[in-house]
Parts: structure tokens; C-alpha cells; sequence
């Protein structure tokens, strides 16, 4: 009986552990074939790669270590759309993401689109960072997985140029 019940118990968390990646990766599978949206898949074994760069400075080893912490990065990302098809996909993300499951980490509104930064956090390391944007004529999805820092996220992040994470700078500087 104490096997049954510890059985099922690994199941009910298991099942619990996957329902947050199966409701992003449901979103991001629905679109995939969709050529109308931009799909960009990066790997652990790409931010691996980073770990065996040899540098000197100090603020670069720091950076390529935390970079090599990553796991792995998604974007889905649809331009030229009118403002109730970005709207919609905006709610329909959050309708799919368990924001019960996530933190708001930073929300930013600008004369034309709303985004939003949430985090999931287990046992005080950030295990994945989620941008949700959309505009009058565009909406933006980024799944950053893995044991991040923010301090050296925003500072990749103005290396990589990804829209949205310059508002991450913010956290740079708190740091300070």
C-alpha cells in the first residue's frame, strides 16, 4: 500500500512538473508550422558552447558563466497583424501560461503595446523567464529556461538585441 501511494504521489508531481512546460510548448507547437510567425529555438548545447570560450576579462567570464546556465531560449513572434489579432494571441497565451505557477516580475506599458516579465522560481533560482509582448501590430513570446541571472541576462541581452529586453536594464542597475 505505502508503495501505491508513494507511486502515485511521484505521478501527481510529475504530472505537475510538466504542466507548466506542456501549456507553454502547447502554445508554441499550435503556431509552429505557421510560416506567418517567427520561430526561434535555441538549445542547451548552443549556450554550452559558450562555456568553452576563454577570455580574460573578468565581467566576460561571469557572463559566459552564466550564459552556460542556460538551458534553453524560445521565440515566437507574429508582425503585420492588425491589434485584435495581437490582443487575442496575447490572451490566449495567458490563458494557456499557469500564471498561478509564475511571479510578475515587471509589467511595462508604452503608448502602443503592453509586456509583461514573469518569472518561476524553485528554491530561490530563477528557472525560467517568460516575455509576453504585444502591440498594434505585433505579439512577442520568449521562454528563457534554465538557472538564471537577471544581472547577466540584461546584460546579454543588449549583446543579442532582442526587442523587450532592454527594459531589463532597469535590473542592472538596481544591482549596482
Amino acid at each position: 500500500m505505502k508503495n501505491i501511494t508513494a507511486l502515485s504521489l511521484l505521478m501527481t508531481f510529475s504530472s505537475l512538473a510538466f504542466a507548466q512546460e506542456d501549456a507553454i510548448s502547447k502554445f508554441f507547437g499550435k503556431y509552429e508550422m505557421d510560416e506567418d510567425f517567427t520561430h526561434v529555438t535555441i538549445t542547451s548545447r548552443m549556450f554550452g558552447l559558450f562555456a568553452n570560450l576563454d577570455t580574460e576579462d573578468e565581467e566576460d567570464k561571469e557572463l559566459i558563466d552564466a550564459v552556460s546556465k542556460v538551458k534553453g531560449l524560445k521565440i515566437i513572434a507574429k508582425d503585420d497583424i492588425t491589434k485584435e489579432e495581437a490582443d487575442a494571441l496575447y490572451k490566449e497565451a495567458f490563458e494557456l501560461i499557469p500564471t498561478k505557477d509564475y511571479d510578475e516580475l515587471m509589467s511595462v506599458r508604452e503608448k502602443d503595446n503592453d509586456m509583461k516579465f514573469l518569472i518561476q522560481e524553485k528554491n530561490g533560482v530563477i528557472t525560467e523567464l517568460l516575455m509576453v509582448m504585444h502591440g498594434d501590430n505585433e505579439f512577442f513570446l520568449l521562454s528563457l529556461i534554465g538557472d538564471i541571472d537577471l544581472k547577466q541576462i540584461s546584460r546579454l541581452s543588449k549583446t543579442m538585441n532582442i526587442d523587450g529586453f532592454e527594459h531589463l536594464k532597469a535590473i542592472d542597475k538596481d544591482e549596482h
